[in-house]
């Protein structure tokens, strides 16, 4: 694995539940205290409570510690779904092959005869993960982003709601541009790798790779890789 080189700072994030500003590892002290004051979900409804399991996790991009995220996954969700969160929220460009590895083990978005010593992602999360289990994400074999992932919490509560809920997120790096200083809002994907080719609106057109190269800045550790030009 190649690391990139990138030249953001360290980055603060915004808590979901109660507005806070916190740096990466400020955060998870925070969200511990915090989930206490606000553990409500979803109510299922029911007389009798449905008690689930949840697992709060910090994913953060393994070369690009700068872009980090919180959140919350109930434990009896599949390996696959958290796949499509990763891909939907960071990474998807392309639609292409993804693994997770836990133990040593890797568990493929596909599996064929190219790939049979590797299992499939339909896998339950508290069958394969524990809290502080640390393991990683690869999204895309042949321009990848690699992701480091780390079980941090558990809790149980009444919960009906299914969906994953991102409880902190880095705030969008600022970047300036490489040649005139301003601020970047194109990074060229030829360059990206050394750190350089971050562009601004007004050097786009003089950019020597050309302006077809050019991939809009994203909040994400794919930003500059692929044809990725995911949410801002």
């Amino acid at each position: 694995m190649t690391a990139r080189k990138i030249k953001i700072q360290k980055t603060n994030g915004v808590c979901s539940l109660c507005g806070g500003v916190f740096g990466k590892t400020a955060m998870k002290k925070h969200l511990m205290k915090c989930l206490q004051k606000h553990p409500a979900r979803k109510s299922s409804g029911f007389p009798v409570p449905i008690q689930t399991r949840l697992f709060t996790i910090l994913v953060k991009g393994s070369f690009m510690h700068e872009y980090w995220m919180y959140f919350e996954v109930p434990a009896n969700s599949l390996l696959r779904g958290l796949d499509v969160f990763l891909r939907d929220t960071w990474v998807e460009c392309c639609m292409h092959l993804s693994a997770f590895e836990i133990n040593g083990i890797r568990y493929m978005s596909e599996t064929d005869e190219y790939f049979k010593k590797d299992k499939s992602m339909n896998y339950l999360l508290e069958k394969v993960l524990r809290p502080g289990k640390e393991f990683s994400y690869e999204y895309d074999f042949g321009s990848p982003t690699y992701l480091d992932l780390k079980v941090i919490n558990e809790r149980e509560i009444e919960d009906s709601d299914r969906s994953i809920n991102i409880l902190a997120r880095n705030e969008m790096p600022v970047v300036n541009c490489d040649s005139c200083g301003k601020i970047a809002i194109y990074i060229c994907r030829h360059c990206s790798n050394s750190g350089d080719g971050w562009v601004c609106e007004d050097c786009a057109p003089d950019h020597e790779c050309g302006e077809e190269v050019l991939l809009p800045v994203v909040n994400s550790p794919r930003v500059g890789v692929c044809g990725y030009s995911g949410v801002t």
